[in-house]
């Protein structure tokens, strides 16, 4: 089965026509889409894999778990140097322990729903239209463009903020109990970080301002992570939440920094020592 056919009959059609850009079901869904970005930085497609596939999508990714490069760490919100010289009261002061585990890009076979999803032109012209941009590119980066994120049982995805300014993922398999997502809502802007806030999320005294989401296998989910703050909370039971992450840009030739690279899949490949030192950023925050 080639991939245009694997995804026409995997992803609901009828209510999300990929292929249909012209069409008034498609302009509904990218319509809706935005305008919940707009108020709130998150919307969920439920069911974007369709029901009868969505073991196959589960069980597809079950089987690389294995090839995870899985590291506890201890961080903070900003994922930086947890020894940089910051003020008292400074949010970036407070750290947690975090046990994550990610399978590479490389490690994901091709022929796999999520891989030919990553990589579907069509695909890809919807996520920009629902972030309302021109285009966006696959990172030409080998390990992080696509990748599967592990949270094990016990283990969770503290409080961060993503580098990218927007952020697509795909629950392929849900724990037997927690790992809520849990987000702040456009707690920072481009222009400011809002210590106060993020402070007050941190140390618990800021749970008027975080929403909770339960997603379910199938369901793909579209975020501003640069601006929200958000976790996964903790697994619970014996089964591992497992959560495919698209990675786009909205320019192309994207590659992650060595050190990112390195802490993330435990290896660098020669693309990010080439590429070491051309990283352009979008903004002026903290991360």
């Amino acid at each position: 089965m080639g991939a245009a056919e694997t995804l026409e009959r995997a992803i609901d059609a009828e209510r999300y026509p990929l292929a249909e850009p012209a069409s008034a079901g498609w302009d509904a869904v990218v319509s809706a889409t935005r305008a919940e970005l707009a108020k709130t930085g998150c919307c969920v497609l439920p069911d974007f894999v369709r029901p009868e596939w969505q073991e196959t999508l589960r069980a597809e990714c079950a089987s690389v778990e294995r090839d995870a490069h899985f590291d506890v760490e201890t961080v903070n919100a900003y994922n930086i140097d947890v020894h940089a010289p910051l003020p008292d009261g400074h949010p970036g002061r407070l750290t947690v322990e975090r046990g994550n585990a990610f399978v590479a890009r490389d490690r994901l076979p091709a022929e796999h729903i999520v891989p030919r999803l990553y990589s579907s032109p069509l695909f890809r012209h919807f996520v920009a239209s629902c972030f309302g941009l021109p285009e966006v590119h696959e990172l030409a980066d080998p390990l992080s463009g696509l990748v599967l994120n592990v949270v094990r049982p016990g283990m969770e995805h503290p409080w961060h903020f993503d580098t990218n300014e927007f952020t697509v993922s795909l629950l392929t398999q849900e724990a037997e109990g927690g790992g809520a997502f849990e987000y702040c809502p456009n707690i920072r802007s481009a222009e400011t970080e809002n210590f106060d806030d993020v402070r007050r999320v941190l140390t618990g005294e800021g749970a008027h301002l975080v929403r909770s989401l339960t997603l379910r296998p199938g369901d793909l989910q579209l975020f501003k992570g640069r601006y929200s703050l958000h976790r996964v909370s903790a697994v619970r039971g014996a089964v591992s939440r497992h959560t495919a992450i698209f990675a786009y840009s909205e320019r192309p030739g994207v590659v992650g920094s060595v050190a990112r690279t390195r802490q993330l899949f435990g290896r660098v490949l020669p693309e990010h020592l080439a590429a070491e030192g051309r990283a352009v950023r979008v903004d002026a925050l903290l991360d």
